[in-house]
């Protein structure tokens, strides 16, 4: 069955017909549509789809179709959706008020293909000295951080870091929305809720306390964002080794600043140098992907050894990614 033929997508094909047929084609990774243009990632690369538009009312009623299969609404009054169809693929869209011009509609296609590690090795996404580096992390228990900006290819990367996980062990994987695709014997997948009418929300942060009471020999949290760090790190700490997310940010040494700052979101009250050096106790490796000229790659790869007290820095050293031997400023700075 072509994607376009999904039971999901048959839902929204009568108003967005004009670009159902980028749904098959295996280039296209992404389709956004603009209140004024249609858009594509193919490659990597984005390109505008000449002589294709669309009817604002049509994208509107797409939209509400998609929110309303999944018990949710989009309206003036709830402007904004954030929505995972059955096959994986994501769709986010964005009405007036908050869109201006006319409403906005982003599909992110799911990727059919589970890439391992030595998929990346042979793409270039990852180095030869990077990947024996993370197998030999992977082995050794040791916590990964996979950061970088959007569209990067963090959850990818953070996928084939996973599927390293020896079989024997329990996994728990953590997410706001699912994307990770594990083929893992003994796996639990735990989706954070949004407040919907007469349920009240259930946080990653939430998940992230009630894993722990799955006996899970490793947690693979999707994406690091505020709180949640707390609790990550405080995991980690006691037992949980080994274990992996990802987060946003410019480079891996801001990485561990950014890091940092999510911990102090949980109003814990501990100094800033305090939180500075747990995360330099608890992070091991922090690898940091670019997209450059259409190509995901790791361009900075650091072991983390911990935070020097005395200078104020984390004590890293480089791990060798093809990409030059550029320093970071691995200052920890002041919390942002």
């Amino acid at each position: 069955m072509s994607l376009s033929e999904e039971p999901s997508f048959r839902l929204i094909a009568p108003f967005l017909r004009p670009v159902m047929g980028l749904l098959d084609d295996e280039s296209v990774s992404e389709i956004m549509v603009n209140p004024s243009a249609v858009f594509v990632e193919r490659g990597g690369r984005l390109e505008r789809v000449g002589g294709v538009t669309l009817d604002p009312k049509h994208v509107r009623q797409a939209a509400l179709a998609i929110a309303r299969s999944q018990g949710d609404d989009i309206s003036a009054e709830r402007p904004l959706l954030d929505a995972r169809l059955p096959d994986g693929s994501r769709i986010a869209a964005a009405l007036p008020p908050c869109s201006f011009g006319g409403p906005a509609l982003t599909i992110r296609k799911f990727a059919r293909r589970r890439l391992t590690l030595d998929d990346l090795v042979d793409s270039g996404s990852v180095s030869e000295p990077v990947a024996e580096e993370v197998l030999s992390a992977v082995e050794q228990r040791r916590n990964i951080l996979v950061s970088g900006g959007t569209g990067t290819g963090k959850t990818t990367l953070l996928a084939g870091v996973a599927r390293l996980i020896p079989a024997d062990e329990r996994v728990v994987t953590i997410e706001d929305t699912v994307e990770l695709q594990l083929d893992h014997p003994n796996l639990i997948r735990f989706e954070a809720r949004r407040r919907t009418d007469g349920a009240p929300p259930v946080t990653v942060r939430d998940l992230v306390r009630a894993a722990l009471r799955h006996r899970p020999d490793r947690i693979v949290l999707g994406e690091v964002r505020g709180g949640e760090a707390w609790d990550l790190l405080q995991a980690l700490n006691t037992g949980h080794d080994g274990s992996l997310s990802t987060l946003h940010a410019s480079s891996a040494a801001n990485a561990l600043k950014r890091c940092a700052s999510c911990v102090l979101q949980a109003g814990i009250g501990l100094p800033w140098e305090a939180v500075q050096d747990l995360v330099g106790d608890v992070v091991d490796v922090v690898l940091h992907l670019e997209r450059r000229d259409g190509v995901r790659r790791v361009v900075e790869a650091l072991r983390v050894d911990r935070f020097n007290w005395s200078t104020r820095r984390w004590d890293c050293r480089p791990i060798r990614t093809g990409e030059g031997t550029a320093a970071s400023d691995l200052s920890g700075g002041s919390e942002q």
